[in-house]
């Protein structure tokens, strides 16, 4: 299993559809929190929706039965995730992962080193979809994401052989998700 390089990437992207749309170089050096392709990785965006966690209404987050209520939506150009709290949001590109890659998305520094943490699980081979993002704000002061800018960066891992099971073939409960997308039992 090798790590896929710009090259790659880009080919996926432009040739099959792997991330639409696609940004064909890293923007935003200066002037934003850097977004699109980089040497061996694509740094995705998030949109301007998002979900924020409050306890207003003393719910108790249970993943099998999410209360929609637990959440206050959010559309903006800055969201303000309060201190110690949680939002989720999704990703601007849409992905299509082909059934022998696998890919991890691992958080960006500049917001790592505010103490903004983006935990993304896996892309599946064969999964495609929106990303829902998980945001968490470890610090004691609320925290700004800005909406249309990179959160994270997106590895590619091609395997030598396909996998016996993808998640397309395995009809995952997440395949083709759009919008920001709640937790499925």
């Amino acid at each position: 299993m090798t790590i896929k390089s710009d090259k790659w990437i880009r080919k996926m992207a432009l040739e099959h559809g792997m991330i639409e749309p696609f940004i064909d170089r890293n923007v935003g050096k200066g002037e934003a929190v850097s977004f699109g392709l980089s040497s061996y990785g694509y740094d995705l965006r998030v949109a301007d929706e998002f979900k924020i966690f409050h306890n207003a209404l003393n719910t108790i987050i249970d993943p099998k039965q999410i209360d929609s209520n637990s959440f206050i939506d959010f559309k903006g150009d800055v969201c303000i995730i309060p201190p110690n709290s949680f939002a989720l949001a999704r990703s601007v590109e849409y992905f299509r992962i082909p059934e022998n890659v696998l890919a991890v998305c691992v958080g960006k520094s500049t917001y790592a080193r505010c103490g903004i943490i983006t935990n993304v699980t896996p892309f599946e081979p064969g999964w495609e979809g929106h990303v829902t993002l998980e945001i968490s704000n470890t610090t004691p002061l609320p925290a700004k994401i800005y909406a249309n800018e990179g959160l994270c960066q997106v590895l590619f891992f091609e395997s030598d052989e396909a996998c016996e099971v993808s998640y397309r073939a395995k009809q995952g409960k997440y395949q083709h998700q759009r919008g920001i997308t709640l937790p499925r039992v």
